[in-house]
């Protein structure tokens, strides 16, 4: 802090929807800014209730943060008011950017008949066309205030987020996806999303200088996922029955994606991607996700001393392969269930 950048370091459903949320309470954020669009999900488990959320800042779990979406986010207006009801916060807690762009009804379906999702395995919510729009510069794409039901969202994002830096307010940048799926950087493009998802591609979808930044938080899977179909290479990639005899887990733990639903595929953890992802980002600290697939016996411990040998050895292995400490493990896909060391680290939060 003041200003953390949270990035996925795989390809994407690394859990950073649960590390900006948990910050935004454990830091007391004044602003949190969600970088991208509707095809792809960041979720919330939370005292028991689960938010699916494809726009809404995941920050909203904090009364008293401020939720904006950038410059260079794509909203589906329906997509973004209706999870404002279903969190049930104050509209007035919403900001969006005048120029963040806007997804048409039917861009979705000029999707599926470039076969999409059929060649790269997209979920077809429109967003890489709405990208594609925008770079050409269209005559009939629309801009957020263009939309007379954003009107009473519209502000300036850059300005507010450079205004609560230049008081000391506390910022973060919610990025989304993972690396692996940037459409510069991906070792694996075309399979790949419509935009870049580093962190210094999400500063400027925001409007705010590199010099400013404190921390990156970048979050990794022990077992990184990618989504159904034809979406590309995954490294190792094995069942979930396997990830489940692994660990020992008594019930299943299969997982689907949040925007379309379909089961994910999963693969053992890949070292290299991590480094580059490291490489690339430069992030400060890392959070590890999915230590109770490593071990059930790690499932909703809160203290690093209670993991078990093996899983202790796996983030000491991780740490000294990418020199970067991991300062949050998560436990389980709840929010409480997770394990906070950033204070014992330098620079950490």
């Amino acid at each position: 802090m003041p200003l953390t950048v949270v990035v996925g370091g795989q390809f994407g459903s690394e859990g950073k929807g649960k590390v900006t949320s948990y910050l935004a309470l454990r830091d007391r954020v004044d602003i949190v800014v969600r970088c991208g669009g509707p095809n792809s999900g960041h979720t919330v488990d939370v005292d028991g209730q689960r938010y699916e959320l494809r726009l809404l800042p995941c920050g909203f779990l904090n009364p008293n943060t401020r939720l904006l979406l950038a410059a260079g986010s794509l909203i589906a207006p329906d997509i973004l008011l209706a999870e404002i009801k279903a969190a049930g916060i104050d509209a007035s807690r919403v900001g969006v950017d005048r120029n963040a762009g806007i997804i048409s009804g039917d861009y979705a379906e000029e999707e599926k008949k470039l076969l999409l999702r059929d060649r790269l395995g997209s979920t077809l919510s429109g967003t890489g066309i709405a990208v594609a729009y925008r770079v050409l510069r269209k005559p009939d794409f629309k801009l957020a205030k263009d939309i007379p039901e954003l009107k009473p969202f519209l502000t300036d994002v850059s300005a507010e987020v450079n205004g609560v830096l230049d008081k000391g307010g506390k910022v973060i940048i919610e990025g989304t996806q993972g690396f692996g799926l940037s459409v510069y950087h991906s070792p694996h493009y075309p399979y790949a999303t419509s935009r870049d998802t580093t962190a210094s591609g999400f500063l400027s979808e925001v409007g705010v200088s590199p010099r400013l930044v404190t921390d990156i938080v970048m979050a990794v899977r022990t077992y990184p996922i990618r989504v159904a179909g034809s979406s590309g290479p995954l490294l190792n990639e094995v069942t979930w029955e396997e990830v489940r005899r692994r660990s020992g887990y008594p019930t299943d733990i299969r997982e689907f994606t949040t925007t379309t639903k379909k089961l994910r595929r999963v693969g053992l953890f890949d070292l290299e991607l991590v480094r580059r992802a490291v490489m690339v980002n430069r992030p400060t600290q890392i959070a590890l996700h999915g230590a109770d697939y490593l071990s059930y016996l790690n499932k909703s411990v809160r203290t690093h001393e209670e993991l078990d040998h093996l899983t202790r050895s796996f983030i000491t292995d991780l740490e000294n392969a990418t020199g970067v400490p991991v300062s949050i493990t998560g436990t389980g896909p709840a929010n409480e269930e997770l394990i906070d060391r950033g204070n014992h680290f330098h620079g950490a939060s």
